[in-house]
């Protein structure tokens, strides 16, 4: 390990996950998918998940995204791909439901 890559400037999957989970189980986690609703709840997941983020206080710049979809029987695919520095960067993404929604979350860390 380099001395740039210490355990409080790495990206720490485990805790953005944790972050990411608790955001959206406190936003969505007891309600059934309402339409009118998933503006409001994607905004309060990403705005709670990049609060909790900087918290930790490490050196990085945070993009977070949030998908919201009905349990409907549609499908969903989506892809991301980035030009950053495997040593330093980072990103996590988390899918989570219940019965009649999915909430997929990712969190992509750029080191400063």
């Amino acid at each position: 390990m380099d001395e740039y890559h210490t355990e409080e400037t790495a990206f720490a999957v485990e805790d953005v996950s944790k972050i990411i989970n608790e955001s959206v189980e406190a936003a969505i986690g007891g309600h059934a998918y309402q339409h009118n609703r998933v503006n409001q709840w994607t905004s309060i997941v990403v705005e709670q998940c990049l609060s909790q983020l900087t918290k930790l206080g490490r050196p990085f710049k945070y993009i977070v995204t949030c998908i919201i979809m009905q349990k409907n029987g549609a499908g969903l695919q989506t892809a991301s791909t980035c030009f950053w520095d495997n040593n330093s960067d980072g990103s996590c993404a988390v899918k989570w439901e219940n019965k009649s929604m999915y909430c997929i979350v990712t969190v992509f860390g750029l080191a400063i």
